[in-house]
C-alpha cells in the first residue's frame, strides 16, 4: 500500500487531506509541524510527503532541506502545500530542492488526488 505523510499546522487541513487520500486507498500518516515530521521519519518511510510551506518554527523549506540531507529520506517525493501563489523565482528555488509539485490552498480535492497520483508515478 502506498504510504503518504501529510504535514500541516492547521488541523482542519490535516484532517481534510488525510480523509481525501484515505478514500483513494492510500495509507496516511500526519504530523502537525516540521519537528514531528522529522521524528516520524525515523520510523515511518512514506512514498510521498505533502508538506505545508508556511508553519511556525520550521518552515516547509527547512523541513525539506533536512529530508534531503538524510540518506534514508532524501529520495522521498515531496509536494508543497502553500497558501501563497508561487512567483517564477519561487518556483525555480523550490525546484532546486527537488519537489515533485506544489498545490495552492484552497485546493480542489480531485486536483489534490490527481497531483498526488502523478507525483507517485
Amino acid at each position: 500500500m502506498t504510504r503518504i505523510m501529510v504535514v500541516d499546522d492547521e488541523e482542519s487541513i490535516l484532517i481534510l487531506v488525510k480523509e481525501v487520500l484515505e478514500q483513494e486507498g492510500f495509507q496516511v500518516d500526519t504530523a502537525s509541524d516540521g519537528k514531528e515530521c522529522l521524528n516520524k521519519l525515523k520510523t515511518v518511510k512514506p512514498d510521498l510527503i505533502v508538506l505545508d510551506m508556511m508553519m511556525p518554527g520550521m518552515t516547509g523549506k527547512d523541513v525539506l532541506e533536512k529530508i534531503r540531507e538524510n540518506p534514508e529520506t532524501k529520495k522521498i517525493k515531496v509536494i508543497f502545500l502553500t497558501v501563497a501563489r508561487m512567483s517564477e523565482v519561487g518556483k525555480k528555488e523550490v525546484a532546486k530542492l527537488g519537489i515533485s509539485d506544489y498545490i495552492t490552498k484552497p485546493f480542489d480535492n480531485n486536483d489534490l488526488v490527481d497531483r498526488v497520483k502523478k507525483a507517485l508515478k
